[in-house]
């Protein structure tokens, strides 16, 4: 389903439901929206902005996703892509596959997401560790690691912010 229940607000940005909608189809336009706020140009300005755009596209997931907003060294947006796929608990994540993707598109930086299906957004132990070493990877080829945020429905955490980055 695309936009055709929704119509243009008065106001940039806000949007008038035109027919009767139901909860499946409310998430599928948030989702929508939250990608074409992560088109390929458009400026991440901050941790909170990028939180919010991918706290929509990943918190309902049944299953742990690992993804990467790969940004150029302007920090606008070349692509967000779902790396790793596991369980209800866990995935395996890999670095070095990490590191490819972004030699591959040329990127400066990277903000690393992944989800907590449990809905709690605390970071694992191997969360932290997974982060380090990710850091460290890119940073054997000039791609800084700007963030690490883990979503759940409950919310949003930050290791930047955290300063365990």
């Amino acid at each position: 389903m695309r936009y055709h229940k929704l119509k243009a607000g008065e106001c940039p940005g806000t949007y008038v439901v035109t027919e009767p909608v139901t909860e499946h189809d409310l998430l599928r336009i948030a989702n929508q929206i939250a990608r074409k706020r992560l088109a390929k140009g458009s400026a991440i300005t901050s941790t909170t902005e990028a939180a919010e755009r991918l706290q929509t596209l990943l918190q309902d997931r049944e299953h742990e996703v690992f993804g990467a907003l790969f940004l150029d060294s302007q920090h606008r947006v070349l692509a967000f892509e779902e790396l790793f796929r596991g369980t209800l608990d866990s995935a395996s994540i890999y670095p070095r596959e990490v590191v490819k993707r972004a030699l591959l598109l040329n990127c400066g930086a990277i903000i690393a997401v992944h989800n907590h299906p449990s809905g709690d957004p605390e970071p694992s132990q191997s969360d932290r560790v997974f982060t380090q070493a990710l850091k460290e990877a890119l940073a054997l080829v000039d791609v800084r690691l700007l963030d690490h945020l883990v979503v759940g429905a409950e919310g949003v955490v930050s290791l930047a912010e955290r300063g365990q980055l």
